[in-house]
C-alpha cells in the first residue's frame, strides 16, 4: 500500500525525557520507549488523533501532516495481541538508572484546597503537643499537588507558576511531625535527595523551573548531615542564574529531635 497525506504523531526527541506517559497514553500501541526516549514504532499503528499530545510535560509531541503509510486497525489489533504484526522494535531492560516509562502515576493533578483545621497553621512555630490537639479535629494533608519528585515534575507545571515552593529532601518528613501544618501548607513542593541523585540534572531543572515558572520564594528543607548541603547549594546556584533577587530561606532540620534551625546565606 502507499503512502497517504494524513495527520501522524511527531515525537521531538531533543524535548523527550524518556519519562513515558505518552506510551500509556496511546491505545494503539503506537509509541515505545526506546533507549531512553519515545518513538513512533510504526505508521500503521498511529490514528493521528493525538491523544498521546496532552501527556507529555515536555511539549515533544506535535502532530503534522505528512505523507505516511495509512492507518491499520487490523494491524494494530494484531499488534496489541501480540500476534505477527510489523516489526516492533523492543524497548531495553530498565535498570535503576533508567527513567521512569509508562507509569500512570506520574500525571500531573492538582488538589482541592483544605481548610487548616484547629491543630493547624502554627507558621514556624513549635508543634502543639498531642495531648492538647482537639480530638475532633484530625490533621489534614496540606498537601496541593502531585506529583512532588523533582525528576518528574515539568518546569511547566500550573502549580509552580508564581508559587512559593518549598525545595525539600526526601528525608524531611520523616523528621519534622508537624511537617504539613508548619511547612507545607500554601506551598508547592519539590522532594529530592542530593545523597542518590544526580545533583547537575538537578541545578539544570532547578534553573528552567525558576526561569519558566517564576515564583514567588523559595524555601529550602534539607537534613543536617552533610550531603544534603548539596540540596541547598543546587537551589541557591540555580537561583544565582536564572533568577538573581528571588528570596530564597534555607531550613536545616537536626536528626536528633526535628528542630529547625535557618542557615545564614
Amino acid at each position: 500500500m502507499g503512502k497517504v497525506q494524513r495527520d501522524i504523531v511527531r515525537i521531538d526527541a531533543s524535548k523527550c525525557d524518556g519519562c513515558g506517559l505518552c506510551a500509556t497514553a496511546c491505545a494503539e500501541g503506537a509509541i515505545q520507549i526506546i533507549d531512553g526516549k519515545a518513538r513512533l514504532v510504526s505508521d500503521t499503528y498511529c490514528d493521528g488523533l493525538g491523544a498521546c499530545l496532552g501527556e507529555c510535560p515536555r511539549g515533544a509531541i506535535t502532530i503534522e501532516s505528512r505523507p505516511a503509510d495509512a492507518f491499520d486497525e487490523r494491524a494494530v489489533q494484531q499488534h496489541l495481541a501480540g500476534q505477527e504484526a510489523p516489526p516492533r522494535p523492543q524497548a531495553p531492560e530498565p535498570t535503576s538508572a533508567a527513567a521512569p516509562s509508562g507509569c500512570p502515576g506520574m500525571a500531573l493533578r492538582m488538589m482541592p484546597a483544605r481548610p487548616a483545621c484547629a491543630c493547624e497553621g502554627f507558621g514556624d512555630s513549635p508543634a502543639m503537643p498531642p495531648a492538647q490537639r482537639p480530638s475532633a479535629a484530625p490533621a489534614q494533608s496540606a498537601l496541593s499537588h502531585w506529583p512532588v519528585q523533582l525528576r518528574l515534575v515539568p518546569p511547566t507545571a500550573p502549580f509552580l507558576a508564581g508559587a512559593h515552593l518549598l525545595i525539600c529532601a526526601d528525608c524531611v518528613p520523616f523528621a519534622v511531625p508537624d511537617f504539613h501544618a508548619r511547612y507545607l501548607r500554601g506551598r508547592s513542593v519539590l522532594v529530592g535527595c542530593p545523597k542518590l541523585d544526580d545533583l547537575a540534572a538537578y541545578r539544570e531543572k532547578l534553573a528552567e523551573i525558576f526561569a519558566i515558572a517564576k515564583p514567588a520564594s523559595l524555601t529550602v528543607l534539607r537534613m543536617e548531615v552533610p550531603c544534603c548541603g548539596g540540596l541547598a547549594a543546587a537551589v541557591v546556584e540555580s537561583r544565582d542564574a536564572a533568577a538573581p533577587g528571588l528570596p530564597v530561606s534555607i531550613l536545616t532540620v537536626r536528626i536528633s529531635d526535628g528542630s529547625v534551625q535557618a542557615d545564614e546565606l
